[in-house]
């Protein structure tokens, strides 16, 4: 059966109203373009039987990309969830770190190849590991926000996750906690308006997961996630919110999931290929592809060159990964508990 179709606002993106020089806004194509042919790798490899799962953020780009550029990369806190492979790779993720967890082998810096694929965890980068139970990471990061605010810092904690989580208690409680202490804390909400197969009219009774944020004293913002102009903006204002001792944000960003839940998801039960095929239009890749071909920073010829350029680092990170030994047995005991 299928459930009525939805569609995320989307407004047009004329001249921008942000510092994003036409250099950035190549850059920050090429990070999402990076990420789409990782993504799209993946699911051929699973397919082929050579990974056993995979979870996508195709569609969510913008929001990665604008998120990563608005933040102190390397400096402040994440606690991101299992779509966010495009703002791992901008904060410092290699394409080689990503597929060594997507096959599992030594040297997988997210967990060691024990968790599940796109279950981040990178020191270096202050990519604080998550697991599968959803919600779990928003009192967590929380937590982070005081640590962070009582040691008189400055760092800025970003945590994300799907509509379909904030139904967890773990979400309402991780944000009560952020309004009473005016933690710097920024929950971003992907809302790709289907929480696995569960739309989000029957979710929730409100047009807006931001508009929960008032109810604990919070500043709450919502913003089409396909454009990464508002990604960014508003992401700025948030962190600097947050940096400045300003308190917490419950940022939503409205975007469609192009592809199912996971690689053991099959959508066509729960919507329509008419459905994904109109969002695939406004997507937020085909989108800045757009923008950047019409303002002129982008051409047919500089864009095939980018995906020559990328489609040799995705064949490079793979061959890299296959060719990696597995784990040794013992490695299951290590790095549980601190020394």
């Amino acid at each position: 059966m299928t459930t009525k179709a939805v569609t995320v606002p989307v407004k047009e993106t004329k001249e921008t109203e942000d510092d994003l020089s036409p250099e950035t806004l190549l850059e920050m194509y090429e990070w999402m373009l990076l990420a789409r042919r990782l993504d799209e790798r993946a699911w051929l490899l699973h397919r082929q039987g050579k990974i056993t799962f995979h979870i996508s953020g195709m569609g969510h780009e913008a929001i990665h990309i604008g998120t990563a550029y608005a933040i102190r990369r390397g400096y402040d806190i994440l606690y991101p969830y299992y779509r966010d492979l495009g703002l791992c790779l901008a904060v410092g993720m290699t394409p080689r770190e990503f597929m060594l967890g997507l096959f599992g082998r030594k040297g997988d810096p997210n967990s060691g190849a024990r968790q599940m694929p796109s279950h981040w965890g990178i020191k270096r980068l202050n990519i604080i590991s998550g697991s599968s139970p959803v919600a779990t990471q928003v009192p967590q990061a929380a937590g982070s926000a005081l640590a962070e605010k009582l040691k008189g810092g400055d760092r800025v904690v970003l945590t994300f996750l799907g509509e379909g989580s904030t139904s967890e208690g773990d979400f309402h409680e991780a944000l009560n906690w952020a309004g009473v202490h005016k933690l710097p804390l920024i929950v971003v909400v992907e809302n790709n308006l289907y929480a696995i197969s569960v739309p989000i009219h029957l979710q929730m009774n409100i047009e807006n997961v931001a508009d929960r944020a008032c109810a604990y004293g919070i500043a709450g913002v919502t913003v089409d996630g396909n454009d990464i102009h508002a990604v960014y903006r508003e992401m700025k204002k948030a962190v600097e919110r947050a940096r400045s001792g300003g308190g917490a944000t419950l940022f939503e960003a409205k975007v469609y999931r192009l592809v199912p839940h996971s690689s053991d998801d099959d959508d066509r039960t729960y919507r329509s290929r008419e459905e994904v095929e109109e969002h695939k239009k406004t997507e937020p890749l085909v989108r800045l592809r757009t923008e950047l071909m019409e303002r002129g920073i982008l051409t047919e010829e500089r864009n095939q060159q980018l995906e020559e350029k990328i489609a040799a680092i995705v064949d490079d990170a793979q061959a890299y990964a296959e060719a990696a030994p597995w784990p040794d047995p013992e490695d299951a005991l290590g790095d549980v508990y601190a020394p």
